[in-house]
């Protein structure tokens, strides 16, 4: 009995200490997809299913708020972040001798790929990364683009995702052509120069001013594809999901 016990302490002493934390949803998709079972833990939003692609399996992984203190209380073996957001906590991490490592946030197929590889390496399970990679070419590799028409990604509050956006290389792996600015656009021009397809993401349960726009019943006259509300928000292997549910 006595041994068994020790066993388990050993256990989760080696499990802990072998953790990673992601502060950065982004970073938490990676981490969830590549080495769940290296999770320490995760930001609050992974577990958010209109911006996370993970969000079922977040919800059994532990959370952590970006708080140097929170953090270090799980003494993790390195902590997962982006470029930006958090940086004040991050900088904290690393005068307390806390490796931290920042990801780029990959906005086109090409930057999936170097960092897909590049976090498998890392965390030690490169054949998992390969293997995603594998899964997303595949995926790539279904879609047959038709006449590339012309479409425009609508977000909240108007906005039109622009050229070098992640949505931009969802269109164009579709086969589309991206008609939006990177700016807002109001409902009257959006009407009287329609896109040959609107691209919209379905609203979140939670309704704001700002998803109200997405829900104007003149829009409802303009072809309209609907993706998953997380599809857009970060780019991975998941990304090519987003390219066959567009593809004509």
């Amino acid at each position: 009995m006595i041994g068994r016990l020790l066993a388990a302490l050993l256990f989760c002493h080696g499990a802990q200490a072998a953790g990673v934390v992601s502060l950065n949803l982004c970073t938490d998709q990676y981490l969830v997809q590549l080495a769940p079972e290296q999770v320490a833990a995760l930001s609050p939003l992974a577990r958010d299913p209109s911006l996370s692609v993970v969000a079922a399996e977040a919800a059994r992984l532990p959370w952590v708020r970006a708080d140097a203190e929170a953090v270090l209380k799980l003494a993790p073996d390195w902590v997962l972040a982006a470029d930006w957001g958090a940086q004040t906590t991050l900088q904290a991490l690393e005068r307390r001798g806390v490796r931290v490592v920042r990801s780029a946030l990959p906005e086109d197929f090409p930057a999936i790929r170097v960092e897909t590889l590049r976090l498998a390496r890392l965390l030690g399970v490169e054949a998992r990364g390969v293997a995603l990679l594998a899964q997303m070419d595949a995926t790539l590799a279904q879609v047959v683009p038709g006449p590339a028409l012309a479409a425009t990604v609508l977000e909240p509050r108007g906005y039109t995702a622009g050229a070098g956006s992640l949505a931009d290389s969802v269109l164009r792996a579709a086969g589309l052509r991206n008609a939006g600015m990177g700016r807002r656009q109001d409902l009257e021009t959006l009407l009287a120069h329609p896109p040959a397809l609107l691209v919209m993401t379905d609203a979140p349960a939670y309704p704001s001013l700002a998803t109200d726009f997405l829900r104007h019943p003149a829009l409802a006259r303009l072809p309209t594809r609907h993706l998953p509300p997380a599809s857009l928000v970060c780019g991975g292997p998941w990304s090519a999901d987003a390219v066959r549910a567009l593809a004509p």
